[in-house]
């Protein structure tokens, strides 16, 4: 998945096209996101003994990760996301290969 938790996303289609939000939860198993703000049902729930009451309650539910676009933080524009290699040093000196996310738009590193 090229999204990650924290990530500001842009819905680009479905009932909140267009709408911006962060990022809660991740589930790459099912390639499906949970954007807050975004795909909000509402859940007629029975009251649990004393300690929960009923109502009716607002639950953000997760959207298919193919339908969001993350935006890159130093443009802001929904942009793909490509890869790149960094060869970092570590702490004991030796060289490391670091994957890096990069915006296709303007080069810029997403992480």
């Amino acid at each position: 998945m090229n999204v990650k938790k924290n990530d500001t996303v842009l819905v680009i289609t479905g009932k909140d096209k267009d709408k911006k939000g962060k990022v809660i939860a991740c589930y790459p198993k099912q390639n499906r996101v949970t954007v807050e703000g975004v795909n909000q049902v509402t859940k007629h729930q029975k009251p649990q003994g004393q300690t929960t009451q009923g109502g009716r309650i607002t639950k953000v539910m997760p959207i298919d990760a193919s339908n969001v676009m993350v935006v890159c933080p130093k443009c802001n524009k929904p942009t793909r996301v490509g890869h790149k290699v960094n060869h970092v040093v570590n702490d004991a000196g030796k060289n490391v290969r670091q994957m890096v996310r990069v915006c296709k738009k303007c080069g810029a590193d997403i992480d």
